[in-house]
């Protein structure tokens, strides 16, 4: 007797006979359970990250305008000219409390631009900046240019320098150090340019109408930042200001750390570029090259923003983080404290400029990279207050030890790379941390 046996999704099709409609493929099984499956994936997901395209590249257009406009400037003059009567530990006040204002707001700026985007934050930052340079350029006082420059126009800084952050953060998460190292270019650029275009137009037109043209220059620079920066992600909304927001990052081991490395780095960063130029003209470097130093530090600085960023993208960002902020202290003990001649100055600057240039593109990278994105303002934000209690005292310390050690760098050069080796191996144990021990791992 013969018997049939019911087909099932395991036995052979005959060629040309069709599947039983009780029976389907297996093939048609799986998709009808594909399609019951919720296949959307949030914006937030690395892999919603466009890391390109026009709209992302207009961004990071628009942060590098935006970091092209945050430099200081006019410090140099202020010590031979307006300010003469003040030493130059009180005139570098003016300028630690613009880096210290830029920075300090950032818990609060960070706040907001999470709840709200960019939009209305660009527009009042570019007034304020605008504004405080104009009313600098009318200043006389000493207290007018604390206040005009050192707060109002770094105010207004800040809010121009945290939406660039976390608008061009929201576009790229594989590329996120190359693009935010191109942004952050911007600063060195105009470390470049501005001095010189200032040492032109002074003699020309006067201290008043060279800081009003500057202002002009960053009016300009600052349409093209609100005409192309944009997040990515939709405004969240507001929610209470609570302290909390920002203290609990701390309680990361990781978050910390590198807060820690970024901290003690910044306390000793700024002072090879406030003090090259004096140095230089004590170790026998003409007042014309000398004066170049510090554009000479700047284009290097350019190039160590954008390289070690590509790089770091590949290789990981807390990897080269560690070892350009060992390179960064070390050349400050091996060429600055022992250089004697206008070529070692030359490579010093160079070095030091590119090493650094890395270090103000690859912090904000590394601190993305263990954030969540819908919370990278605040992070932003805590990370550069705290930084910014460095930013305003490592300075005028600077400043206290030449005077201590009677016009000498050395003690000045000694703490400063002290610093930075320090937040170098802040920076060892953050990577530790977020990666483990093994050298190998990409972190």
């Amino acid at each position: 007797m013969i018997t049939e046996s019911t087909p099932s999704s395991s036995s052979p099709t005959l060629s040309g006979i069709p599947p039983l409609k009780d029976d389907p493929p297996r093939d048609v099984e799986l998709r009808t359970d594909l399609e019951k499956v919720d296949t959307k994936v949030s914006i937030h997901h690395p892999s919603q990250f466009p890391d390109g395209g026009l709209t992302a590249w207009l961004a990071v257009l628009g942060g590098f305008s935006c970091l092209f406009c945050s430099i200081g400037i006019f410090q140099g003059y202020y010590t031979s000219h307006q300010l003469k009567d003040y030493t130059p530990s009180q005139v570098s006040w003016i300028s630690s409390l613009e880096t210290f204002c830029m920075f300090f707001f950032g818990p609060i700026v960070g706040k907001y631009y999470d709840a709200y985007g960019s939009r209305f934050i660009l527009p009042l930052g570019t007034f304020l900046h605008v504004f405080g340079l104009m009313m600098t350029s009318i200043s006389s006082k000493y207290w007018h240019y604390i206040v005009c420059q050192g707060i109002v126009s770094a105010t207004g800084a800040s809010l121009i320098f945290y939406p660039a952050l976390g608008d061009v953060s929201t576009w790229f998460f594989k590329k996120r150090a190359f693009a935010l190292g191109i942004m952050a270019s911007g600063s060195s650029l105009g470390g470049v340019i501005m001095p010189i275009m200032i040492e032109r137009l002074i003699p020309r037109v006067g201290y008043g109408w060279a800081m009003r043209i500057t202002a002009f220059l960053i009016l300009g620079l600052m349409i093209v930042a609100n005409l192309t920066l944009r997040s990515r992600l939709p405004a969240k909304g507001w929610s209470p200001f609570l302290l909390n927001d920002f203290t609990r990052h701390f309680k990361e081991p990781g978050f910390t750390l590198t807060v820690m490395g970024a901290f003690f780095f910044f306390f000793g960063m700024f002072l090879p570029f406030n003090y090259i130029v004096v140095s230089a003209k004590q170790n026998g470097m003409s007042t014309t090259l000398a004066n170049y130093m510090v554009s000479v530090l700047n284009a290097a600085s350019v190039f160590g923003r954008i390289l070690p960023g590509w790089i770091g993208d590949k290789v990981g960002r807390y990897n080269i983080m560690v070892i350009i902020s060992y390179v960064s202290g070390i050349l400050i003990f091996a060429l600055w404290m022992t250089t004697t001649g206008n070529a070692p100055t030359i490579v010093f600057s160079v070095l030091y400029g590119f090493s650094t240039g890395a270090f103000v593109s690859l912090a904000p990278a590394c601190l993305a990279q263990i954030s969540q994105i819908r919370e990278i303002g605040v992070r932003n934000g805590a990370l550069f207050a705290v930084i910014s209690l460095a930013a305003l005292t490592g300075v005028p310390i600077g400043g206290a030890l030449v005077t201590r050690y009677d016009g000498g760098f050395e003690g000045l050069q000694i703490f400063a790379g002290t610093m930075l080796l320090c937040g170098a191996t802040a920076f060892v144990f953050a990577r530790v941390v977020v990666g483990g021990r093994s050298v190998m791992t990409v972190v």
